[in-house]
């Protein structure tokens, strides 16, 4: 099989100058990304392997040889083999004599074994010295590298205690949780057993202006929520609006209206009106005038 390389993109902090070799043994995920790693930073790299001719998908400047050719090139090692699979490090016993075995395995279990990877991989090869490095990271981290999320936003250096648009996420929630206090009371209300137990007044009052407040409530929070994106036409599919801004087309059109009635010139012709003023009243007799004015005076006391 053809052997397929990737590409090491340098650091920024590389030096010109090769450094020691690092022998790596296994080319799982693990062991080719911890090599492209340090092949960035300036280190030369030789992969032990069982089957060297089929290794694939090794970075560009590694070598890849068997284990006994491997190991005789540096004095570091890395095992990067699951400890199902030491076993071939006893017949390597004299070659790794004297050399650094860098364990990083991880067990899939606490207490799997009585003793742990490192020790087990001590008493296989009793003359080399071994270390543990590198077992809490993940092959995912060494290969993301600076594209990491962690990285990205210490590379902005924003202030993360910027206090210019947390405003609006705790109105987003705020405006949220009181619209849904309010509409649920409304839905209380609205039941024959609870509307049955208070006068008109009170019921008046939570369906029309409680009704209103939790209108606004909730129109403010899906505004909030939308923020720059109504006007923005990177937010627009098919230069159509979002759902969010449809759905605030008929309660927006009910508050506009409802502001207009509100206001004094056209609020006081409306009280008129539902108390019965009539603008070309027909001249009654003293008598049924009279009863007029009683019955409108009785519809405002009430």
């Amino acid at each position: 099989m053809e052997k397929t390389s990737t590409d090491a993109f340098p650091f920024t902090m590389n030096s010109s100058e090769k450094q020691e070799t690092v022998c790596i043994f296994g080319t799982g995920d693990f062991g080719r990304s911890l090599a492209l790693k340090m092949l960035q930073c300036g280190y030369s790299i030789v992969f032990g392997s069982r089957n060297p001719q089929k290794s694939s998908l090794l970075p560009n400047g590694a070598e890849v040889l068997s284990y006994s050719e491997a190991a005789w090139k540096s004095d570091i090692i890395i095992i990067a083999v699951h400890r199902e699979h030491y076993g071939f490090l006893t017949e390597l016993t004299e070659v790794l004599k004297g050399k650094t075995l860098v364990d990083i395995s991880n067990n899939l279990k606490i207490n799997q074994y009585p003793e742990s990877n490192a020790e087990y991989l001590a008493q296989l090869v009793p003359g080399a010295h071994v270390v543990k490095a590198f077992n809490t990271i993940s092959a995912w981290a060494l290969q993301s590298g600076a594209l990491d999320a962690n990285r990205q936003a210490t590379a902005k250096r924003e202030d993360p205690f910027s206090t210019s648009t947390a405003w609006l996420s705790d109105s987003y929630i705020a405006l949220g949780i009181l619209g849904f206090f309010l509409f649920v009371l409304l839905g209380i209300t609205s039941l024959p057993s609870v509307s049955n137990t208070v006068n008109w007044r009170e019921f008046r009052f939570v369906q029309s202006k409680l009704g209103y407040l939790t209108l606004i409530l909730c129109t403010a929070h899906t505004m909030v929520y939308g923020g720059k994106r109504f006007l923005s036409p990177s937010s627009l599919i098919w230069y159509l609006p979002s759902a969010y801004v449809i759905a605030l087309i008929i309660p927006c059109i009910v508050l506009v209206i409802k502001f207009v009635l509100v206001l004094p010139c056209i609020d006081k012709t409306l009280t008129r009106i539902r108390q019965g003023w009539e603008r070309n009243a027909k001249p009654t007799l003293n008598g049924e005038r009279y009863l007029k004015q009683s019955s409108v005076h009785l519809d405002s006391e009430l």
